[in-house]
């Protein structure tokens, strides 16, 4: 018994910990839709739900890198943003 429940407690948890389709992240300065403003173009090519990475460096000259998908209106959602700090 023991060796079922463990599996299913720790797939309970794990769905748990899943990104829920809310509003997503906050752009910030530097971001594609920084100030509530979708890109001009339409990714018209691209398929729906697919993701892509942006990167650029924010005012304290660290490295972002966003990860962005395309819903199903084709607008950009921002689903993970990191920082990459460099140590010299």
């Amino acid at each position: 018994m023991f060796r079922i429940a463990l599996p299913l407690m720790t797939a309970l948890a794990l769905t748990a910990c899943t990104m829920a389709d809310g509003p997503g992240i906050e752009p910030i300065p530097g971001s594609i839709t920084y100030g509530g403003h979708q890109p001009r173009t339409k990714l018209t090519k691209s398929p729906i739900g697919s993701t892509f990475d942006h990167r650029f460096y924010d005012d304290r000259g660290r490295q972002v890198i966003e990860t962005y998908r395309i819903q199903p209106d084709r607008s950009l959602l921002l689903i993970r943003r990191r920082i990459r700090f460099d140590y010299l």
